[in-house]
């Protein structure tokens, strides 16, 4: 008859495996906060470059995340909920062009911080998982543009999938000027305000659609 053993011989390998959950759990996070500053060094930046940066191993990022792509999702869902802790805190109510404004500002700032990675994601993920994952932020720029045409203070001659395309497309066309050394973040910032504001406007004289 075999002898049980008792809850204090067990405890010695219940600790040791509660402090390797808390290593994997460790180092899960400190890989996905250095996958974006990894790429935003370089978009290319590979799993080593990654895990370098992490001050870890490849193996050991292989262990999280079988692919970089894999990574790379896993860390946009990281920045994008850390967005979404922000941005839920811009005020939207009140006029919808300052609303808009102040949603764009906080929008890029996070953008900004995160370009590298999400360029990255441009490239590595199909484009049908970048739109899932951005549906929720885009879901709250929806919400203002539609509120903006139905007290008409923005335009309706055009549909709102085309007023959050020009969105899109002017901020990251910012983005890729800030890489150039074009222009600073901060001066992006306004210049993105200062085309998109006038573009969404309902202007006098142009034709508004009911």
């Amino acid at each position: 008859m075999g002898v049980s053993s008792s809850p204090r011989d067990d405890a010695p390998d219940q600790a040791r495996v509660a402090n390797q959950r808390a290593d994997a759990q460790r180092n899960r996070a400190s890989i996905l906060v250095a996958a974006p500053r990894a790429l935003r060094r370089n978009p290319e930046a590979s799993v080593a470059e990654i895990a370098a940066e992490a001050g870890l191993g490849r193996m050991t990022v292989y262990g999280h995340f079988k692919t970089r792509a894999e990574l790379i999702d896993a860390a946009v869902i990281e920045s994008l909920g850390r967005g979404e802790d922000i941005l839920a805190q811009v005020p939207l109510d009140g006029p919808p062009a300052e609303a808009f404004g102040r949603l764009i500002e906080s929008s890029w700032t996070l953008l900004n911080e995160a370009r590298g990675l999400l360029a990255a994601a441009q490239k590595e993920l199909p484009s049908e998982r970048v739109r899932e994952l951005h549906a929720k932020a885009e879901a709250r720029v929806r919400g203002i543009l539609e509120r903006g045409q139905q007290e008409g203070v923005f335009r309706t001659d055009l549909p709102i999938h085309w007023l959050l395309t020009t969105t899109h497309v002017v901020m990251n066309a910012a983005a890729d000027e800030v890489v150039a050394g074009l222009v600073t973040s901060e001066d992006a910032s306004r210049l993105i305000i200062a085309v998109l504001q006038p573009a969404i406007a309902a202007a006098p004289g142009r034709e508004q659609q009911r």
